[in-house]
């Protein structure tokens, strides 16, 4: 068992026995949910004051619309969340490459089989170039969409992970 396997067992252990919230309902009793990046520096919980219960968290590369739809739409269709708040943040990796470079490392490290699944799959790595843009791109992702109801509420974010700090961008 690697060393993250045993910290997770233990973990599990300690938070299981004073664990009191085993009766939660299924959906999320403040319906919303949060989208934002799967960056290890963020702690969506405490940075925007989510308590177990409250919201659904939707965690990807970028906090990308896109790659979030399926998730987003399970969240308001079948568990009745009616507002979106999508954050994404400073120092994001997303901004430091273009699909080319993906591609790139992947041949480099896993080969050209590997390549051509990506290819196959026509796996797009969603990079973007300006923060607040994608911000607002991915809002408008969101907007356009006939998946998402013109009566969810939807706003736009930018968390600073040198602050801590969250502004918003729409």
């Amino acid at each position: 068992m690697s060393a993250i396997q045993k910290n997770v067992e233990a973990s599990s252990a300690s938070y299981s026995a004073s664990f009191t919230k085993g009766d939660l309902a299924l959906p999320p009793a403040k319906k919303y949910l949060v989208l934002t990046c799967m960056d290890a520096r963020i702690d969506p919980a405490q940075a925007f004051g989510i308590e177990l219960g409250d919201a659904h968290v939707i965690r990807n590369a970028g906090a990308s619309a896109v790659d979030a739809l399926r998730s987003i739409v399970i969240s308001e269709q079948l568990l009745g969340t009616t507002e979106i708040v999508l954050v994404k943040h400073t120092g994001c990796g997303m901004l430091t490459f273009k699909n080319e470079d993906a591609y790139a490392i992947v041949e480099k490290n896993l080969g050209p089989a590997a390549v051509d699944e990506l290819k196959a799959k026509n796996l797009d790595f969603l990079p973007f170039p300006e923060l607040d843009e994608a911000v607002k791109k991915d809002v408008a992702y969101i907007q356009a969409s006939k998946l998402v109801p013109d009566s969810v509420t939807l706003s736009g974010w930018v968390y600073e992970v040198e602050t801590g700090k969250t502004r918003r961008v729409v």
